[in-house]
């Protein structure tokens, strides 16, 4: 059974970023979020409230098919985000904006709950953290078309990682700093697979020879 690996954050923190650079220098599989792809994407940012039910469902799918697909193969994968941070961060969040109906949060949920259920939960979480000032000009910088979530709420999203992480207690977690551009830079990746390395308990080298 291949592993997962979740890298979670802020929306802007650079979380894609991170993981595209991981897969230049080890052979992951990749679940990348792909959000101008998603069917209802489009559609929600245009209609809140009528889209944002079936625009979370198709999310959570989504990134359960990717973990099945993962955990199917017999080599790591690696999110950028994951199961847990769209519903513990993106959906808590459209629930409390009002996007979501008590309902619809509760119907996520249970889907949420049973996907879990019967797929294992990451093997490994990546944190990345860094100060909001600076997370919010990254968030500005990216100019993605489409943007559902808004730098007013990355405050919120930041407490809202906070609250899912702290329970984690079963899961390994590395916690990256972000706060410098080069927090990716090809040396700093090199130390952080070191780290992944050490915690999933396979060696880079064997695996990058397969």
């Amino acid at each position: 059974m291949g592993k997962l690996i979740s890298v979670v954050g802020n929306s802007g923190v650079g979380k894609t970023t991170l993981t595209k650079e991981l897969c230049k220098q080890f052979p992951f599989t990749t679940g990348l979020e792909q959000h101008e792809e998603r069917p209802f994407q489009k559609r929600f940012g245009l209609d809140l409230q009528r889209y944002s039910l079936p625009n979370q469902i198709d999310y959570l799918l989504y990134r359960a098919e990717q973990e099945q697909v993962i955990r199917q193969g017999g080599v790591t994968g690696i999110q950028d985000g994951g199961l847990e941070e769209d519903f513990y961060v993106f959906t808590r969040l459209f629930h409390e904006k009002g996007y979501l109906k008590e309902q619809e949060y509760r119907l996520c949920e249970r889907m949420y709950r049973m996907v879990r259920s019967l797929l294992p939960p990451p093997d490994l979480v990546i944190r990345l953290t860094a100060p909001l000032n600076v997370i919010g000009e990254r968030y500005a910088r990216r100019g993605r078309k489409l943007e559902i979530a808004t730098a007013e709420d990355l405050g919120r999203m930041e407490v809202l990682l906070e609250q899912w992480l702290s329970n984690v207690t079963l899961i390994p977690i590395i916690t990256v700093d972000a706060s410098a551009d080069d927090f990716c830079s090809p040396q700093q990746v090199k130390g952080l697979l070191r780290e992944v390395e050490a915690l999933l308990g396979r060696s880079t080298e064997q695996e990058c020879q397969r």
